[in-house]
C-alpha cells in the first residue's frame, strides 16, 4: 500500500485595539478551495492588557469556527457523491 503526504497550512490574521482582537483563518486546500472563519475576543476594562491571550482566544474560536466549517464542507461533499442525505458528522 502507498501512502500520500498531504499538507495543509492555516493563515492567520489579527486586527486588533486595546479592547478587541479579532482573528481570521483562512485554509487553502489542495482543490483550490477556501475555508475562511473568524473569531474574536474582548478584553474586560478591568484586564490587564495581554495582546498575546487576546490573540490566542480570538484564534482559537477562529480555528474552531474553521473545523466547522471543514466538517459540513466534507458532509456536503459526502452527499453528493452518495446522492443521499448522511448521518451529520460530529467533532
Amino acid at each position: 500500500m502507498m501512502h500520500t503526504a498531504v499538507g495543509w497550512h492555516v493563515e492567520m490574521e489579527f486586527r486588533e485595539d486595546d479592547r478587541h482582537t479579532e482573528a481570521v483563518a483562512l485554509l487553502r486546500l489542495p482543490d483550490g478551495s477556501e475555508v475562511r472563519a473568524h473569531g474574536h475576543a474582548s478584553r474586560h476594562r478591568t484586564d490587564v492588557n495581554q495582546p498575546r491571550v487576546g490573540e490566542e482566544i480570538a484564534g482559537a474560536r477562529a480555528l474552531n469556527e474553521l473545523a466547522m466549517r471543514l466538517l459540513t464542507k466534507a458532509h456536503d461533499e459526502i452527499d453528493q457523491a452518495s446522492g443521499r442525505t448522511s448521518h451529520p458528522i460530529h467533532v
